[in-house]
């Protein structure tokens, strides 16, 4: 297949005004200035994108799609296990339904890539899942499992807890609560290291919940902080810091209060939601400027909608918001989708239009931070989304 004549936002080098992606198969075989397009290129298949706009799949890489949808009560809600405190031992793979209508939606406005997981009322809520927009069998769209392990600090866990009488009520519970569990995790992780190097030392009784952590007390599964005023912030930082965690922030309200600290310390932030009002008192500092000041400070960052806080299909729109606050707009572009991609550790195969990545291609007639701009276009894995 071929893409021509198109504004291509490659997201790994320079824009270029007029160009080509061809693809061959699964993956993006070449792409250039129109000028050098190979000839004898095969034409069987042609998108014409003149006058439009290419660019990467888009990804959002801190959602709820598939574990939050359209059910009444109970019935397609399927995101917080709020039982139990700590539920590392969760994986949001046995809780996807790729049946939910907002799939759909979603590959419809470009977003061809989500990393879905649990939600925020339990200090430790368990794995989440990176998963291609398209399919109807969960396992088969899978791109990396786990892809995090989400904790969460603040108000949420403090007001499940404090209802039910049975967890953390403080922040400081929170923290020690998660601070405790991660002790455990590393005493049962080292054990199992000297058991695999030695003969005579016995493997530790298994406990799922601490076999669930090793992958992260390793530092092969990043933790996923729920974060949103500046202290909870730094709590999450300092835990990493204590226990040697690759450490990614979500949300990241308050970052703009503490961006120097946040670059200095190399983590990354994902920001989101934007596009909504202060329904909580530690959104008390939320102002559009946040992933623009960010930005400016050196911090890398990413852009969630948080669905179904927000609409996963105005991804889009949330970028192009944060552009108009201040940021770069091949910055906010990047924002949703090579920066976002090596957030979630697969920068080698999404998040920019480059030889040998997925063909996960989106064309559009007009910037994809225009709001009359429609999606014209939509490649996962080579294959276009005929309902788009």
């Amino acid at each position: 297949m071929l893409i021509l004549n198109g504004i291509i936002h490659t997201m790994d080098g320079e824009v270029i005004d007029s160009g080509f992606v061809q693809v061959k198969g699964t993956r993006i075989e070449e792409v250039g200035h129109m000028s050098q397009l190979p000839a004898g290129a095969e034409l069987d298949q042609v998108i014409d994108a003149r006058g439009g706009h290419v660019l990467p799949g888009m990804l959002d890489i801190h959602c709820h799609l598939g574990l939050y949808g359209a059910g009444v009560g109970v019935e397609g809600d399927d995101l917080n296990e709020a039982t139990d405190p700590c539920t590392p031992q969760l994986q949001a793979l046995d809780g996807v339904n790729p049946m939910d209508p907002d799939f759909r939606e979603a590959r419809q406005a470009g977003v061809t890539c989500v990393l879905t997981g649990p939600g925020s009322t339990n200090p430790i809520s368990g794995q989440s899942v990176l998963l291609k927009t398209t399919g109807r069998v969960a396992d088969q769209m899978v791109v990396r499992a786990p892809a995090g392990m989400k904790f969460a600090l603040g108000e949420n866990p403090k007001s499940t807890y404090r209802k039910q009488g049975s967890g953390p009520m403080t922040r400081m519970a929170t923290a020690a609560l998660i601070r405790g569990n991660l002790t455990r995790a590393m005493d049962y992780h080292l054990k199992w290291e000297r058991a695999q190097a030695s003969q005579e030392e016995d493997e530790p009784e298994f406990d799922s919940k601490l076999d669930a952590l090793r992958p992260v007390m390793a530092g092969k599964l990043s933790a996923h902080f729920h974060a949103h005023r500046a202290d909870d912030m730094v709590t999450a930082v300092r835990l990493a810091r204590e226990f040697g965690l690759e450490c990614v922030l979500v949300h990241g309200t308050e970052g703009h209060l503490i961006p120097d600290f946040l670059a200095k310390e190399g983590i990354p932030v994902i920001t989101g939601p934007i596009l909504t009002h202060r329904s909580k008192p530690e959104l008390a500092n939320l102002t559009m400027e946040n992933t623009a000041i960010l930005a400016r400070a050196g911090v890398q960052v990413a852009i969630c909608t948080d669905h179904p806080e927000i609409p996963i299909q105005h991804l889009p729109l949330c970028a192009a918001l944060a552009a108009r606050a201040g940021m770069d707009e091949e910055e906010a572009l990047a924002a949703i989708t090579i920066n976002a991609a090596c957030i979630a550790g697969v920068g080698d195969r999404l998040g920019s239009l480059t030889q040998g990545k997925d063909a996960d291609i989106v064309v559009m007639d007009g910037h994809p931070f225009d709001w009359r701009s429609r999606v014209k276009h939509v490649l996962i894995d080579g294959q276009e989304v005929t309902e788009a």
